[in-house]
């Protein structure tokens, strides 16, 4: 996690977190896309809740927030995965506007099976 981090606040990306009384209790921020120059207007989104804050309005307030440092930056799209079936982030990526533009199939494993992960983008400017 610490490698991630650097990384991300190294491409001058921001990595919010949050925090209450002491506890981290999530985080979202923006990576690279892809590392050639024609994609440094592009960013993948990730964002973490524990369970015991989740579907309180922190997701949407923290993503917000990253949105809005990324604009500043220049940015001029975001990409989000969603690895399936995951209903609680496909709804966070449509109320954040993001528009559904595809799927790859088993492209991941988690907890000994494989995942299909869906891919969302949503253009800042």
């Amino acid at each position: 996690m610490a490698n991630r981090i650097t990384k991300v606040i190294s491409s001058k990306l921001p990595w919010l977190v949050l925090e209450q009384d002491g506890k981290i209790l999530g985080y979202a921020y923006a990576s690279k896309w892809k590392e050639r120059s024609a994609y440094r207007l592009s960013v993948e989104s990730s964002i973490y809740l524990h369970q015991e804050v989740r579907g309180k309005g922190f997701a949407r307030k923290l993503y917000q927030h990253l949105f809005d440092l990324l604009r500043q930056s220049g940015v001029h799209l975001v990409i989000g995965g969603v690895a399936l079936p995951n209903d609680a982030s496909v709804g966070l990526h449509e109320k954040m506007g993001f528009q559904p533009v595809g799927a790859f199939k088993e492209v991941g494993r988690k907890f000994g099976r494989w995942i299909d992960v869906s891919y969302w983008q949503l253009r800042l400017e």
